[in-house]
């Protein structure tokens, strides 16, 4: 048995690791008992974990099989990491379709956690711009799938979450691009009433929108941020006075738990919302910056010590969500535990293809809050009981606490996903919400 974590290093688990790049149309070892691929490792809660059973690694599973450059249509192995796919198809004038907050998720990752970005409004998820996949189920079977073929097993792996069986290959449609650059515009506001109309009024215009949100600060401060929208540069575009550097910082150990505290995070907001209060106008900026901010500092994680992050991100309806964003952030305010990490954006109304998908048409907020045991948890609680009662969802990727009523409802074609579910499969997060005890 090995140790592992996700990246929000909670909980802990102890696994059995296999990597799949042995793997061509055989059987996983009958030694092997529950089973689950695992890509980067870069969900946060136990959704990628298997306590007790086995997990199939694709870090050597990392090629690009096929590129056609002049339709921008590529098939690649599953572990390939978006970083690395990026090196290529930049250059060659194309850009992923959807990017999440780091570029360091695996596609097999992307795809089965059918993740989202700050474009989500005018381009759905990752799972929409899959045209076909391979999957090995784990009795050696084989099964090709797309839109129009097999159609409802890819609708199940796609957001499946790893449970129908191990992405070999998929193909993507990539989005043409002039050149490396995002043309960005930061604007700061002062109330959620701000941000919704700034949101609203940037959805046609702008293909990436998102905001940071200070959800410490409490009177006339309440519910500021800083709002965010951008585009590709267009052709000719100036290039920015700085570019991405290869040489990234690191954080080499774990901090002290007292190092993220309310007033530490409370000072680091009024710094972060005056600093850019002061940028002004339009920017024109390296991709990399702009999609990916935390991946400049190598293993941040470690700022919250060695017990490690709770990630809390939900989705609530437009028509109610308003009232229940409020309500979180003022729960998370009177309780006094400081989320140095927050990030607020509007879902759109494209559909996920996938039956476990989390994005849905209303608003997303997500939280980090450093572990701090059951008075955390009990936090945890809290706010899921507020996304319930507003009839939104909460994320299985970044999800650590999520009860197993909360699941059901939040997911509608968890009945259907059940039928395509390989046997063998299993997860920590999937026997925490299903009460699935097999080992």
């Amino acid at each position: 048995m090995y140790g592992s974590e996700s990246w929000g290093r909670f909980p802990k688990s102890n696994q059995r690791i296999l990597s799949a790049s042995a793997l061509t149309s055989t059987p996983i070892p009958e030694t092997a008992s529950t089973i689950l691929p695992f890509g980067q490792g870069r969900s946060y809660g136990d959704v990628c974990l298997n306590a007790g059973g086995t997990v199939l690694t694709t870090k050597h599973c990392n090629n690009i099989l096929a590129f056609d450059r002049e339709r921008g249509l590529i098939r690649v192995q599953a572990g390939i990491t978006l970083e690395d796919l990026l090196t290529v198809i930049v250059p060659a004038g194309w850009f992923i379709p959807v990017s999440p907050g780091t570029q360091y998720v695996s596609v097999g990752g992307a795809i089965a956690n059918d993740i989202h970005g700050k474009n989500h409004h005018c381009a759905g998820t990752f799972g929409r711009h899959v045209r076909k996949m391979l999957v090995q189920r784990f009795d050696g079977e084989e099964i090709i799938c797309s839109p129009d073929i097999d159609h409802l097993f890819f609708n199940a792996t796609i957001a499946g979450i790893g449970l129908t069986g191990l992405i070999i290959w998929a193909e993507v449609q990539l989005i043409p691009i002039h050149n490396a650059f995002i043309e960005t515009e930061n604007i700061p506001f002062a109330s959620l009433d701000e941000f919704f109309e700034l949101s609203k009024s940037s959805e046609k215009e702008y293909a990436y929108t998102v905001s940071w949100l200070d959800c410490v600060s409490s009177g006339t401060s309440f519910g500021r941020g800083v709002f965010m929208r951008g585009n590709h540069a267009r052709a000719g575009v100036s290039k920015p006075k700085s570019v991405d550097l290869p040489i990234r910082p690191i954080v080499p150990f774990d901090f002290p738990s007292i190092a993220l505290n309310y007033y530490s995070v409370k000072s680091f907001n009024t710094l972060y919302h005056y600093t850019q209060s002061r940028k002004n106008g339009v920017h024109t900026v390296a991709y990399r910056p702009f999609f990916y901010p935390l991946d400049s500092v190598l293993h941040w994680n470690r700022i919250y010590g060695s017990s490690g992050f709770l990630q809390f991100q939900c989705v609530v309806g437009k028509e109610r969500g308003k009232e229940a964003l409020r309500a979180i952030l003022q729960t998370t305010v009177a309780s006094g535990q400081a989320s140095f990490l927050a990030v607020l954006k509007e879902f759109g109304d494209i559909e996920s293809p996938g039956l476990l998908s989390f994005p849905r048409p209303g608003y997303t907020l997500c939280l980090d809050f450093p572990y701090r045991g059951s008075k955390t948890e009990h936090l945890m609680q809290q706010l899921e009981d507020l996304v319930v009662d507003s009839d939104g969802a909460l994320y299985p990727a970044k999800d650590a606490c999520m009860r197993p009523e909360t699941f059901m409802k939040c997911y509608p074609g968890l009945d259907a996903f059940k039928k395509f579910k390989d046997p063998r499969a299993s997860s920590s997060f999937w026997r925490r919400v299903c009460g699935d005890t097999e080992q």
